[in-house]
């Protein structure tokens, strides 16, 4: 009998869950979850997805997810020294996938250091011509952790455009010259940019300006002032007003177009990206849909799982994908914070993994083992429940 139910269910599971931030990768925790359900269902065919929201993470899911490759380049970090970069070209060698913060992330930046009037995307956008000669035309870009307030303007630098001054030059990095813009050159202009699809993994909503917009809110945490908040504001506005002018684009209030310091602003107006949600674009990347046909049981998880994971996480839209073809969709998670029961529908249940008192740096340095005993006693209450 126990043989029997173990062939039949369940004969698929789909594991999905994203990271768990400062613990362990998407693919480790995948591989943490079949090993604890293999231990009571070792016949059961497991298809492990990666999954991340555009933030860290994002490249080594979608890479593994795809049989994709990594590439290296050399660019510029966000004070202009030379670094080595990674981005991922998925299995379909036409689409990549660019993490912005491996180019120009905060963390590159000493803290004594940090600076958003002279930081820049110049290195995301050397990471952008990059992978068009390796032949991608589909790129993804997620924008989280960034050290710059630039507008994306030194991403657009590297990709030829002119943003010049009143006397014709070139304006310097970072968002403290952008005041002095008055000429946006496009002549010299990658002109693979208008062959190529890009969009933006991007799961905030700020505008590019004012009280909620990337200057006040994020630029802080990025080393500015409060004398510099007003002026990169001040300078972003200009900017907007430049491209609305010049390009006949209004960004300054797009949803989104604050991301990462107004490179979300800087990609729409001068790529046309598409600014969506992480975990759709990462869902669609690794074909989760057609993936859960057949599956009895979709396995996802997160380290964190509160009111905030109904806005764009991964595991609220697995699970709600998972229930569009009628799979039932559990959480492992880290912790269960405040709200954490408003994603009941669409997860079916949640779990933390933590099975007795200890503190968060113990819960971190153990989650791999505990995902696991957690998979397993998971595993064995639906074989009781078979039974």
């Amino acid at each position: 009998m126990i043989a029997e139910v173990q062939h039949k269910f369940p004969a698929k599971i789909v594991i999905a869950p994203d990271s768990f931030k400062e613990s362990l990768s998407a693919v480790a925790v995948c591989e943490a979850i079949r090993r604890g359900f293999a231990r009571v269902f070792p016949k059961t065919i497991y298809d492990l997805v990666p999954m991340a929201d555009g933030g860290e993470g994002t490249v080594d899911a979608m890479v593994h997810a795809t049989g994709g490759t990594y590439v290296t380049a050399q660019v510029r970090d966000p004070l202009g020294e030379p670094i080595e970069a990674r981005y991922g070209l998925l299995g379909d060698r036409a689409t990549a996938v660019i993490e912005m913060a491996s180019a120009s992330g905060l963390p590159l930046v000493p803290r004594h250091r940090r600076n958003p009037m002279i930081t820049t995307t110049y290195g995301t956008g050397e990471l952008i011509r990059s992978a068009m000669d390796y032949g991608a035309r589909r790129i993804i870009v997620g924008i989280g952790g960034s050290a710059t307030n630039d507008g994306g303007m030194g991403a657009v630098q590297a990709l030829g455009a002119s943003l010049l001054d009143g006397t014709g030059k070139p304006l310097g990095p970072g968002g403290g010259d952008m005041e002095d813009l008055r000429t946006i050159d496009l002549s010299t202009f990658d002109p693979r940019i208008q062959q190529t699809e890009f969009f933006v993994a991007c799961d905030v909503d700020n505008p590019l300006t004012g009280p909620t917009g990337a200057s006040h809110v994020y630029g802080p945490q990025k080393g500015a002032d409060e004398a510099m908040v007003k002026t990169l504001d001040r300078n972003l506005k200009h900017y907007a007003q430049i491209i609305r002018e010049q390009l006949h684009i209004d960004i300054e209030m797009t949803p989104g177009a604050g991301a990462a310091g107004g490179l979300g602003a800087g990609l729409l107006a001068f790529c046309g990206a598409k600014l969506e949600s992480g975990s759709k674009l990462v869902a669609e990347a690794v074909g989760l849909e057609s993936r859960l046909n057949g599956a009895q049981l979709c396995i996802t998880g997160e380290g964190q799982l509160d009111r905030s994971s109904r806005y764009g996480k991964v595991c609220h839209h697995v699970a709600t994908l998972a229930n569009q073809h009628n799979v039932p969709a559990i959480a492992l998670v880290g912790s269960v914070g405040p709200g954490a029961e408003n994603t009941i529908p669409p997860l079916a249940a949640f779990f933390s993994i933590v099975n007795h008192p200890m503190d968060l740096s113990d819960a971190m340095s153990r989650a791999e083992s505990l995902i696991e005993q957690a998979a397993e006693q998971l595993a064995r209450a639906f074989k009781a429940w078979q039974r």
